[in-house]
């Protein structure tokens, strides 16, 4: 923890009571933990979660990490001590409390959190596409010798399930879902895709971009608030489930009903689906972007 003299306290822009902060710490992690609990208790035995342990995997934010509580960067804790504030270490502290001073933002991550912000707005600004209906998980499978998550069974044989994926267009605009395709799924793919255009590809409609607002929240924390992470993990945990509902495999014994995108019906429910997310992750979006903002005006 850094020190620093009250005379020299910049950045600050909000102020906690003890009894506030105290307070939020705690639901915080009583939310998470609702999540987590049972998830943890499964695992123990292994049992295998393909939406929790995707999140955990995938995206390498550890439960442990996910229970801690930060406002954000320039709010401080009244009466916080090195013993009673949350256990981050690049709080700095003063003679009223602890806080997060933007001025002490990792020099080496300013340029991938500029990089970031600018992803975001994009995405934020472009309209939003609904036509692809979840064809991505059949295109990782297609033509594959061996499935991805090979403790799940298909709900199709392999000759079904490849004449079903022929006789959709494949419009898949992330890239992160896209290198997963089998490489003969990859040629049919509508767009062309590649780490170098990430960014101009990502739309908002899609269900992994919108995942991904968990990963570009948590990639900034302590800086960005545990609160954006917290709603962008529960909108990454029901998205997910969409996507395994939507998905190729057969769920049901784990309380996933499958979305059947094969019928005319699936489609339109999985489109229905989509589109909720894509509301729900609209104000996530923008409350990630103004913190994201906030931050880099003090780089």
């Amino acid at each position: 923890m850094i020190e620093a003299k009250k005379a020299t306290l910049p950045n600050i822009h909000a102020t906690l009571p003890k009894s506030t902060w105290e307070s939020r710490a705690k639901d915080h992690r009583k939310q998470i933990n609702e999540v987590l609990t049972p998830y943890l208790q499964k695992k123990r035995h292994q049992h295998k979660d393909p939406v929790l342990d995707f999140l955990f995997e995938y995206y390498a934010f550890r439960p442990s990490h996910l229970r801690r509580w930060s406002p954000g960067a320039g709010i401080l804790f009244e009466d916080a001590t090195v013993e009673s504030a949350p256990a981050i270490s690049e709080f700095t502290l003063v003679d009223d409390g602890v806080f997060l001073n933007a001025a002490h933002f990792p020099a080496n991550r300013k340029s991938s959190a500029g990089w970031i912000l600018e992803l975001l707005e994009k995405s934020l600004d472009k309209k939003p596409s609904f036509g692809c209906f979840g064809m991505h998980e059949w295109a990782m499978v297609y033509k594959a010798d061996r499935v991805r998550h090979n403790y799940l069974s298909l709900r199709m044989d392999k000759e079904e399930l490849a004449a079903f994926v022929e006789s959709r267009p494949l419009l898949c605009t992330h890239f992160d879902a896209f290198r997963f395709f089998t490489d003969d799924a990859k040629p049919m793919n509508n767009f062309e895709l590649s780490q170098q255009n990430f960014a101009e590809t990502e739309q908002p409609g899609c269900l992994h971009t919108n995942m991904d607002l968990y990963k570009w929240a948590f990639k900034l924390f302590p800086w960005i608030s545990s609160k954006s992470i917290r709603e962008a993990f529960f909108l990454a945990v029901d998205t997910r489930r969409i996507d395994m509902k939507a998905s190729p495999y057969d769920l049901r014994e784990r309380g996933l009903e499958p979305i059947k995108i094969e019928t005319k019906e699936g489609r339109l429910k999985y489109a229905r689906r989509q589109k909720e997310i894509y509301e729900r992750s609209v104000p996530i979006r923008k409350q990630i972007i103004e913190e994201y903002q906030e931050l880099i005006a003090h780089f």
